[in-house]
């Protein structure tokens, strides 16, 4: 566990834009770990292991940029990139 923490504490210490970019990167992971089962020419062996390869690093990547962002992170990430809450019809439409 004590090796767990010095990870975990490692990566809190690095930066933003590190956390952004590391997270980012799990996007072309999922996307190779499903794409690659629509090659013919590879053996549904090789799919699997590559399946889980790809798969495993696109986790690796999500959970780690989530935790190099931590909670602060990732609610500034939402404010950038979260879509602005609609007012209540009954507030935006004109009453009669």
């Amino acid at each position: 566990m004590v090796v767990i923490e010095k990870i975990k504490n490692f990566l809190k210490g690095l930066s933003f834009r590190t956390g952004v970019v590391i997270l980012l990167l799990c996007i072309p992971f999922y996307i190779l770990s499903f794409a690659q089962m629509a090659f013919p020419f590879l053996s549904p062996q090789v799919k699997g292991v590559l399946w889980v390869v790809l798969f495993g690093l696109a986790k690796t990547c999500q959970y780690g940029g989530l935790t190099i962002l931590g909670v602060e992170g990732v609610k500034r990430l939402k404010a950038k990139f979260g879509r602005k809450k609609m007012k209540n019809d009954a507030d935006t439409c004109p009453r009669n």
